[in-house]
């Protein structure tokens, strides 16, 4: 199946699927998600709006910045939005897929079918000169039942055995990989072993993934292209925007939720510096 939609498409099937919209901006200590007041000066007509902190995630703790959350947290937020088992539901954010790939992966793992992502975010839906609304749509009483364990997930232990087995990539940006900057989480660098793919160079300039997916994927993973895949970022969210990217190209992907945000929560993990090898 195709995990993406164009703003074309969705404008055509908008009666059809259900559209969720999980616009989002990473910040620090607890401040209110930016998105909630961008929904609410306008949204695709219909759009249910999901909180990314409050629902697609735990609190944060020793499992990492954005553990999975709890199924029945997002079981009821999905019924709210009038989702059963067998609809077809489109998650959006505000331009580079990073929440919607986040969204889409949760939804996935809890046993939701059908599920694609929004090429473009809403950015693309204004770009193509689409109606926007202000009406919040009421509350709808979906079926949906959580099944959690729909989507392949490692944990710390996996992922520092990874490496020896299959291709451990790290998607976030180059200079956080290496170890040069960390604006986040308290210790810099990365997982002895694996390989840096930051999840933004699968993107265009416009904010759709690029067209070459498959060339891109060839150059990151080289000779290792048929090796089991894992996936992690700084706290979850750009790794599973990762797997997105890779699902789009039939490649499996099995993420690592707790990502660096969890491996560095206990000092005695190994921790490498340094850039990619070339």
């Amino acid at each position: 199946m195709n995990q993406l939609i164009t703003a074309a498409e969705l404008a055509h099937e908008i009666e059809d699927v259900v559209v969720i919209d999980v616009r989002w901006t990473l910040t620090t200590g607890g401040a209110r998600n930016p998105g909630i007041d961008e929904y609410a000066a306008g949204h695709i007509p219909g759009a249910f709006f999901v909180d990314l902190e409050s629902t697609l995630a735990a609190p944060p703790g020793p499992g990492g910045r954005h553990p999975l959350p709890e199924p029945g947290v997002v079981e009821a937020a999905l019924r709210r939005c009038g989702v059963s088992d067998g609809s077809r539901v489109v998650v959006h954010d505000g331009r580079e897929s990073y929440a919607a790939g986040r969204a889409w992966w949760v939804l996935r793992w809890l046993g939701l079918g059908h599920v694609r992502v929004l090429d473009g975010g809403f950015a693309a839906w204004v770009a193509a000169g689409l109606p926007v609304s202000t009406l919040v749509p009421a509350e709808r009483s979906g079926r949906f039942v959580a099944r959690p364990g729909s989507m392949p997930t490692t944990d710390v232990h996996g992922a520092a055995e990874w490496v020896g087995t299959g291709l451990l990539l790290d998607a976030r940006a180059p200079e956080r990989y290496s170890g040069a900057v960390e604006p986040i989480d308290p210790v810099a660098g990365h997982i002895p072993g694996a390989v840096n793919a930051p999840t933004s160079a699968w993107l265009a300039a416009d904010g759709t993934f690029r067209p070459d997916l498959a060339e891109h994927w060839a150059e990151v993973a080289g000779a290792r292209a048929g090796e089991p895949v894992a996936v992690y970022c700084g706290s979850g969210v750009t790794g599973a925007h990762e797997v997105l990217a890779l699902a789009q190209l039939g490649v499996a992907a099995t993420l690592y939720p707790g990502s660096w945000s969890e491996w560095v929560h206990d000092p005695s993990r190994p921790v490498a510096t340094g850039p990619a090898p070339s």
